[in-house]
């Protein structure tokens, strides 16, 4: 047994016979792929001997970062921005969307995103529009918002020629025949009845929230379309509203990771001088109303014990949203809300920026006003988030909770008071995070093709131009807690909207909301009742 010890001690040690036959065989060669070991003596700060110097892109001054902007004789205007790589994104975003229907019928635009690529003049189905993308690698898609309508294609840059050529054609030359609009009120009417099944209120209280706030105006018209109009649209209702709103003035052509020379020449060959398909009549009934903010309240009583779609139960929950007329997006003079958007986007990303709860992502972690304050203290609140819907003249801070029905009122007393908060002591180092977030989102998203494309086209559609990212990022460095509690004050003085849904039973009145929103601290009037 003393021999088998002494053994492996001399193994484990290196020493004797096993030692020297070791050393028999010399140092070991320098493996040719190991990190650093072909080159044992020279630092990482040195460049490797036999190695070419690489050469990287760079810049040529400031213009290189620029957003071009070229207006052609029909108004139209191009917008590009360089990117490095293969793809390119480039589409047209047109003043058009819901908002604009109050003289038609609501729906309008609801039915041309979903007829969008679909059959045109030179093509005689979206199966051969998509076969065209797929020669070039592309994919394309059409949203619309309350305010604009984008289409928009991703594609090898070498078919920017094909690409625009389409998308004037999708735009300019639908056919709409009556088969694609029969097939579209299928996909609208599926949509309606999806939206009330889902099991996630988001959607639908966003609507109501609008409808709310912007009591039968501009951004409080239905974005979906009502039931009632489905049937009702056609192909000429459609015409009488593409003939105002789908003019060239009205659009932008917007480009990234293009030449913007190469761009502007596609724009004259395929958009100038086109005959749309609902003939050339000039717009004569373009709606040009400001968004005027009413507040109010709009409820839908609904039985939300049932609507969970698998195995797991989800609880009975009531879901209220409480709103504030807050700044548009415009940042460019002479508009007078830029020294109030910057500040107020810091303050939304001091209350969650879109949700309170997500570690995973810059805005949306667990030092938000909304996590700290709320689900932090109170187990019983399913959810607790914020929402901004900002336009070019008007905007909306938004405030989603969940609970159960039996604690709608302290529910909406917690809402109260984190409104009122917004407008108290503001923390240096609360401000900072959410300065530092706030910066950090921005670049985050701005590292995305598409995301790039449709910033551009959005700030040159609404302000003719577009400023910079780096320009962004001094302005945000610029908020002072002064400025944040200017916005939040401001705010407080307006009227709230209210969107509530699921059992109301112990929902409070929307005069005590307001009067909660008026006080000091937040609190609700109290209520006494004479029967339980």
């Amino acid at each position: 047994m003393a021999a088998v010890v002494l053994a492996a001690t001399r193994l484990l040690r290196g020493s004797g016979s096993w030692g020297c036959s070791r050393l028999r065989f010399g140092p070991p060669a320098y493996r040719r792929f190991s990190s650093g070991g072909a080159y044992p003596n020279i630092p990482l700060s040195s460049p490797l001997p036999g190695v070419p110097k690489p050469v990287f892109a760079t810049v040529d001054g400031q213009e290189k970062f620029e957003t071009k902007v070229t207006t052609l004789d029909n108004g139209l205007r191009v917008a590009s921005q360089n990117k490095f790589g293969q793809f390119c994104t480039v589409g047209i975003l047109i003043n058009s969307g819901s908002r604009y229907e109050a003289k038609y019928l609501s729906g309008i635009a609801h039915f041309l995103e979903k007829l969008a690529f679909s059959s045109t003049a030179r093509f005689d189905s979206k199966d051969e529009i998509l076969l065209t993308l797929e020669k070039h690698g592309g994919i394309c898609d059409c949203q619309t918002s309350r305010d604009t309508t984008m289409y928009a294609v991703s594609a090898d840059s070498k078919g920017l020629d094909t690409v625009v050529a389409l998308l004037a054609d999708v735009v300019l030359q639908p056919r709409l025949t009556d088969e694609e609009v029969e097939m579209t009120r299928m996909a609208v009417q599926f949509e309606l009845e999806d939206l009330n099944l889902r099991p996630d209120p988001e959607p639908l209280l966003t609507e109501m929230i609008h409808e709310a706030a912007y009591r039968e105006n501009t951004v409080g018209l239905h974005r979906f379309c009502p039931t009632e109009n489905v049937a009702k649209i056609n192909r000429e209702v459609l015409h009488s509203y593409l003939r105002n709103y789908y003019t060239p003035d009205r659009m932008v052509l917007a480009g990234v990771g293009v030449e913007h020379e190469h761009l502007v020449d596609c724009a004259r060959k395929y958009l100038l001088g086109v005959q749309p398909a609902w003939g050339s009549a000039e717009a004569v009934d373009i709606d040009r109303s400001v968004a005027q903010y009413t507040g109010g309240i709009a409820k839908l009583e609904r039985d939300m014990s049932n609507v969970s779609l698998g195995p797991t139960p989800i609880p009975e929950l009531t879901h209220i949203m409480v709103g504030l007329e807050s700044c548009s997006f415009l940042l460019c003079p002479p508009s007078l809300q830029e020294e109030d958007f910057i500040p107020f986007a810091v303050l939304n990303m001091m209350m969650g920026g879109g949700g309170s709860f997500s570690a995973g992502g810059p805005g949306k972690g667990m030092f938000s006003r909304l996590y700290l304050n709320v689900l932090n203290r109170h187990h019983w609140m399913y959810n607790a988030t914020s929402y901004h819907h900002s336009y070019e003249d008007t905007g909306l801070l938004c405030i989603h909770a969940s609970a159960d029905p039996r604690q709608v009122r302290e529910m909406v007393e917690i809402i109260t008071k984190e409104f009122i908060l917004m407008g108290g002591t503001v923390d240096t180092v609360e401000l900072e995070r959410a300065k530092t977030q706030l910066t950090s989102m921005l670049m985050m998203n701005l590292e995305s093709r598409p995301v790039i494309f449709e910033d551009v086209g959005r700030q040159v559609l609404a302000t003719r131009s577009r400023k910079l990212p780096h320009e962004l990022c001094t302005l945000i460095r610029n908020v002072k807690p002064e400025d944040v509690k200017r916005v939040a004050s401001k705010m407080l003085r307006g009227k709230p909207a209210v969107a509530a849904l699921g059992d109301l039973t112990d929902l409070p009145t929307y005069e005590h909301i307001q009067t909660a929103l008026s006080s000091k601290d937040g609190r609700l009037p109290r209520t006494y009742r004479l029967f339980r």
